[in-house]
């Protein structure tokens, strides 16, 4: 969870090549689970979200089996 807007952006362009200029939504969680970074182009620059959950910690998938779209509910939560 250290790094910031640029260390982001290149993890996405350069680990997943993935268009980071789009109306996409790039989440990224630590190993502690209890906290995760979000990365939004608007159009006119990038959004860095941070969010820590004081009661509790996400269950996040750790493989590409894992992953999936997420659901009304978990985006409420974000």
């Amino acid at each position: 969870m250290r790094k910031g807007i640029d260390g982001l952006a290149m993890v996405i362009a350069e680990n997943y090549g993935l268009e980071l200029y789009n109306n996409s939504l790039f989440l990224f969680c630590g190993g502690r689970n209890d906290r995760f970074k979000g990365l939004l182009w608007d159009g006119e620059g990038f959004i860095m979200l941070y969010k820590r959950f004081e009661n509790g910690h996400l269950s996040w998938p750790r493989n590409s089996n894992e992953a999936k779209e997420l659901s009304a509910q978990q985006l409420d939560w974000l």
